[in-house]
């Protein structure tokens, strides 16, 4: 039986994968047929490249996919592509029919997935921003004590320079009497 499965790769915690077409019997980093991709789960959204038309070539020939490569050959549609092949098979649509529901399926699939992208990039920046806020509100507040601390100084700096001959007379007229 062959397989469609992830094969690890990467760094302890660093995990990416090859999406490859194995012999059922191979260990899970071993021997393979065919990579026909990779998976980087720790992007956001994941990131899929994937051979679409060799993936669905082995799909058409019957390699079962693993759960996490069949939940990714639904995100890019070669799952719906091969349904609708199917369809077109057993004679239910005609191929343009077929090329056209798909056509439409992946302009609503990429439009989801730009828009994902675009909300976290906004989200990104308005974290940017307000971080940017707090830290120029402490810098004022920092300017401000440094400031207050100052006037502080020079005002006890300049009082006892006029107490201090004042403080110095009254000894010498103890002195006198």
């Amino acid at each position: 039986m062959v397989k469609i499965r992830l094969a690890r790769r990467g760094r302890k915690k660093l995990a990416m994968f090859d999406v490859v077409v194995a012999d059922a019997r191979a260990p899970r980093d071993g021997r393979f047929i065919e990579k026909i991709g990779t998976y980087n789960p720790l992007t956001n959204p994941a990131t899929i490249d994937l051979k679409d038309d060799r993936a669905f070539h082995w799909v058409m020939n019957g390699a079962q996919p693993s759960d996490t490569v069949k939940a990714m050959l639904s995100y890019r549609g070669i799952l719906m592509k091969k349904h609708l092949q199917i369809g077109v098979i057993k004679g239910a649509l005609t191929q343009e029919q077929a090329d056209a529901k798909l056509e439409e399926w992946l302009k609503g699939k990429d439009a989801k997935i730009e828009a994902k992208r675009d909300k976290l990039s906004q989200a990104k920046q308005a974290d940017l921003k307000a971080r940017r806020e707090a830290e120029t509100k402490i810098k004022e507040a920092r300017a401000e004590a440094i400031r207050k601390k100052a006037e502080v100084a020079s005002a006890v700096a300049s009082a006892p320079a006029e107490a201090a001959p004042a403080e110095g007379e009254a000894p010498a007229a103890e002195e006198q009497a």
